[in-house]
């Protein structure tokens, strides 16, 4: 049934403000952050990217509690997809099949310019910012733990285990975590290749959860150690 003319009007004026309202905090993330990898964190101010928008500071703090907020919004984003992809994965999968899976997933919606508050073009350098940020990187690592709580709880519904007693899910998500930080670290340090070849970059590194991690490193030619 159609609706009323003034309903669809108001639907209509309601769709506008909203995409106005996303344009606005887009624009602001965008200056921002482009201010940020030309000038420096700490050499930017919120009235040098408000005049950048033409709007005012109140308007900034509308969408961002802080400078910092900015900054962290998009790993904010790529953590809550993951969480909301891990969910709805097959409960077939293992934990590591399972969260290897959604964080190839959310890589590919990055990748096409599919996850709001993503700038795909810009997400490398965000990643090198926090890296030579101390006060960015500190706020990261936090945030990083608080990440990891969320996802042991998540594993453990798709297991049916109590984190509590069973410390299986809190290893495999630390193991993952770490895993995760230092493929990705490397590979933005680096700053060559594109989103799609560090799931490559991820799976090398998982495959050395195995002999090649667990086992004896020294070659048995390889002669022991002298203590003094």
């Amino acid at each position: 049934m159609p609706q009323p003319e003034p309903v669809m009007s108001a639907l209509s004026q309601a769709g506008r403000r909203q995409r106005k309202k996303r344009d606005t905090r887009d624009a602001l993330a965008r200056e921002a952050l482009r201010l940020f990898i030309l000038q420096g964190y700490d050499n930017t101010t919120v009235d040098q990217i408000t005049d950048e928008v033409d709007v005012s500071q109140r308007t900034f703090f509308r969408y961002f509690a802080s400078k910092e907020d900015v900054v962290l919004s998009p790993i904010t984003a790529i953590d809550e997809a993951f969480l909301a992809t891990l969910e709805a994965r097959p409960a077939s999968e293992n934990p590591l099949e399972a969260m290897c899976g959604s964080f190839r997933a959310v890589l590919e919606q990055v990748h096409r310019n599919e996850l709001e508050g993503v700038d795909p073009i810009l997400h490398m350098s965000v990643m090198q910012l926090i890296e030579r940020t101390p006060g960015l990187l500190a706020q990261h690592l936090r945030r990083s733990e608080r990440m990891e709580d969320q996802l042991v709880a998540v594993i453990s519904r798709r297991e049916g285990l109590d984190p509590k007693s069973d410390r299986r899910p809190r290893v495999i998500v630390a193991t993952f975590g770490a895993i995760g930080r230092v493929t990705t670290r490397i590979w933005f340090l680096r700053a060559e290749g594109d989103q799609q070849s560090i799931t490559a970059e991820l799976k090398s590194s998982l495959d050395l959860l195995g002999p090649a991690l667990f086992g004896n490193w020294r070659r048995d030619s390889d002669p022991l150690p002298e203590h003094p």
